[in-house]
């Protein structure tokens, strides 16, 4: 039996039970170093036979000091940071962060601009979910699964590789539109992982949803019910598969959303598999808003010609002194904000990913602060395993999806 030296829990003594105290149930690191774990997590397990007590999970193991870092910078130069938060939304990421910008020195966006970020934060949420179902299967020993979603993933990343250089730290979308416009293989390019994408998720649900051994380890394990999810503060496909239609793309529209004809996924069982199917649905959903904003995307300029926030075009800085003075001003001492503060949320693929930025006037916020989906979501980790078995733990961490990034910033 563990001792209580060997795990230390000075930490978390007023979170395990008294027989744990006592010697009677048994302490077990699982990580940080764990390869089942979905980033640098630890989790303390106390056990009774093969069943969870509890499972305190200890964060922190990846804190880099994104918040503070983004206020020692300006407004133009934070952007960047973003990318390093959610490392598997990095333009939805970008797209939190300038829609607060924007809100809180009054920056409109151009129409076009509007449409290709829906497009653009789309991809990225399949992409996300390609991330997800790949290590949701190889966590279940079902390895095939993982190389046909990253394989499919290899076409977003070669889409956004396309529009912006990189492959995923874009910082594609900027305060007032986008970094350029898409060239013209854009269209054509997106079009294509319509036509194929579709039945890849055929592909996958065959492989896995009527699989009597997945439906084994995944039904009715870790269940939240819509009460414990809200009490904690979760969002996403994790709150929607307990029975709560909440999507910040329908409740409170952004980018024009409230244009896209698209459904909400929503399961009321709560447990694993509900989370599964409420992740393969968002697939389909995410592609009917995409081909849409395709099919009625505007021409026009991409970024705001308020001068006052967004740089000159590239195009303007060869040929005008005062465009090169200009463009030199804005990346060297920024714009200054009004003395306020914002808040601002998106939905991102794991829930509602908000910021809240306050200015003093100067050309750095004096204040960013993050409200993101994974730590809220992980909250309930603990209360969803209680009684369950090790084995099952794996499946329902899993299944709500965080990423650590997201979590200890």
């Amino acid at each position: 039996m563990a001792q209580l030296e060997e795990v230390n829990i000075d930490n978390f003594r007023h979170l395990v039970s008294d027989r744990a105290l006592s010697g009677e149930t048994m302490l077990l690191n699982m990580g940080p170093q764990h390869p089942s774990t979905h980033g640098v997590l630890r989790l303390l397990l106390e056990l009774d036979g093969e069943t969870i007590i509890n499972a305190i999970p200890d964060i922190g193991y990846l804190h880099t000091g994104i918040e503070k870092n983004m206020e020692a910078k300006t407004y133009l130069k934070a952007e960047v940071m973003t990318d390093r938060l959610d490392y598997m939304n990095t333009t939805g990421n970008n797209l939190a962060y300038c829609m607060a910008v924007e809100k809180l020195v009054d920056l409109d966006v151009p129409p076009r601009a509007q449409a290709i970020r829906v497009i653009l934060t789309e991809l990225q949420r399949i992409a996300s979910h390609l991330v997800w179902l790949g290590a949701f299967g190889l966590d279940l020993a079902a390895m095939s699964v993982f190389l046909y979603c990253f394989r499919e993933r290899e076409a977003i990343l070669d889409i956004l590789e396309l529009c912006s250089g990189q492959r995923m730290m874009t910082t594609f979308i900027r305060p007032g539109g986008i970094w350029r416009d898409v060239p013209v293989e854009f269209e054509s390019a997106v079009r294509d992982f319509l036509k194929m994408f579709p039945k890849r998720v055929d592909e996958y649900e065959a492989l896995l949803t009527k699989n009597p051994i997945l439906l084994d380890r995944l039904v009715g394990i870790g269940i939240l019910d819509a009460a414990t999810a809200l009490q904690h503060g979760v969002t996403g496909p994790t709150l929607r598969a307990s029975g709560v239609n909440w999507d910040l793309r329908k409740a409170r529209p952004y980018c024009g959303y409230d244009q896209y004809d698209f459904n909400v996924p929503v399961r009321t069982e709560g447990d694993t598999f509900a989370r599964y199917i409420v992740h393969i649905e968002e697939f389909r959903e995410s592609m009917k808003i995409i081909e849409q904003a395709l099919n009625k995307l505007p021409m026009g300029p991409v970024n705001s010609d308020n001068r006052k926030f967004v740089p000159p075009p590239r195009s303007e800085i060869g040929v005008s002194m005062e465009a090169l003075i200009h463009h030199f001003k804005l990346w060297t001492e920024g714009f200054p904000a009004p003395k306020a503060s914002i808040y601002s949320a998106v939905e991102s693929p794991r829930g509602e990913l908000g910021i809240y930025l306050e200015g003093d006037g100067g050309p750095k916020p004096y204040r960013v602060h993050l409200r993101t989906p994974s730590f809220d979501n992980l909250s309930v980790i603990n209360k969803i395993t209680q009684g369950t078995l090790v084995a099952d733990l794996v499946a329902i961490l899993a299944s709500i999806d965080i990423v650590l990034g997201d979590i200890d910033r």
